[in-house]
């Protein structure tokens, strides 16, 4: 960053509680805080048990469970669940899980305006975004609202021992992908590279450890640490063509959304590279490269993680496709985005060679 410096910053207004043990121990207390009484808890269905151990520590304030979350977040999904919390005259949501249960507590925020609290299973970082997305007929939309911004945010190390390993590769590089585009986004700051710097450097500190030993808790809480200061960075940033990718993939082709994340960063990265200086001199610092499209590319093979778009399912007749598709839709990137260029990043990616 140049001093003088030119620069808006906001900082939302959540609390945080990072601590093991804390989402069966801290959420009945910050939903007092609240002054919240009748809480919908929302899950998948792979995280059920862990939501209802939740939804009985809050006792008389859980006006029920509703554990039907699904990724990208179906907007069929969302209606139905809107209709169960105002059946149970809920005055808030919790979110127990990833990023697909987080999204379906935003839904239900952004229809109702409840307040939402979070307490994520995963590192991807959407509990501390404004950002909601909806799929409908085969298309991703996204957008920011205040009304989704989670009031609270439990953070607990102990929750995301179940998370397998390979879910929990993907989902590290998920957030490390929020830090990254942050950092040449139209409206960074200085405080943001800081904690994209710290994020960074903390996740791919923590990833290594957890493939090593997923009991490692210092190193489960350093990577929820790393998750709350890279998904602050997308929280008040605007995204690229990096997360553009992502939506269109997911949305369009129903691919995984962290392994989409994961295979596309480095690939999204190395197109940008020549547009942003400055960043790439943060993200050498923090992975200790010159190069960091290409280390963010072997850190995923290193912790086996799939590093193309063919593994996740995509055909190869799709590529050209996607590239018109992401292309077509206006936003902020500092190198112009043509479907040429998109195609070509896109084929990078689905081959998975050396970005």
């Amino acid at each position: 960053m140049t001093f003088p410096a030119d620069f808006t910053y906001e900082s939302p207004p959540v609390r945080v509680v990072l601590r093991s043990g804390a989402a069966v121990t801290a959420t009945p207390g910050e939903a007092e805080h609240l002054g919240l009484r009748r809480l919908l808890v929302v899950c998948g269905s792979r995280g059920e048990a862990v939501a209802r151990e939740v939804a009985d520590a809050l006792g008389d304030a859980c006006a029920g469970l509703h554990a039907e979350a699904r990724m990208h977040v179906p907007v069929e999904d969302a209606d139905r669940a809107v209709a169960v919390a105002r059946a149970a005259a809920a005055d808030g949501v919790v979110a127990v899980g990833g990023g697909s249960s987080i999204g379906l507590g935003k839904a239900i925020a952004l229809r109702t305006g409840l307040p939402l609290i979070a307490v994520p299973s995963t590192y991807s970082g959407s509990e501390m975004t404004p950002v909601w997305g909806l799929t409908e007929g085969g298309v991703k939309r996204t957008g920011r609202d205040p009304k989704v911004q989670p009031r609270s945010v439990v953070y607990d190390p102990e929750l995301t021992v179940s998370l397998p390993v390979p879910l929990t590769v993907t989902s590290g590089i998920n957030a490390l992908a929020h830090a990254v585009e942050a950092l040449y986004a139209p409206d960074t700051s200085p405080l943001i590279a800081l904690m994209a710097e710290d994020g960074v450097r903390a996740m791919t500190e923590a990833l290594p450890r957890l493939a090593t030993d997923p009991l490692d808790m210092a190193a489960r809480g350093q990577a929820l640490y790393a998750a709350w200061l890279c998904g602050s960075c997308l929280g008040s940033t605007t995204m690229g063509l990096h997360h553009k990718l992502c939506h269109t993939l997911g949305g369009s082709y129903g691919l995984p959304h962290a392994e989409t994340h994961t295979v596309v960063l480095p690939y999204a990265l190395a197109y940008n590279a020549p547009a942003i200086p400055e960043a790439l001199t943060v993200l050498k610092r923090a992975l200790g490269t010159d190069d960091p499209p290409h280390a963010l590319w072997q850190l995923a093979g290193r912790l086996g993680a799939p590093r193309s778009l063919a593994e996740l399912g995509l055909k190869e007749t799709d590529v050209a496709e996607a590239a018109v598709q992401v292309a077509g839709q206006p936003y902020a990137n500092p190198r112009p985005v043509t479907a040429e260029g998109v195609r070509e990043v896109l084929q990078a990616a689905y081959q998975g060679r050396r970005p």
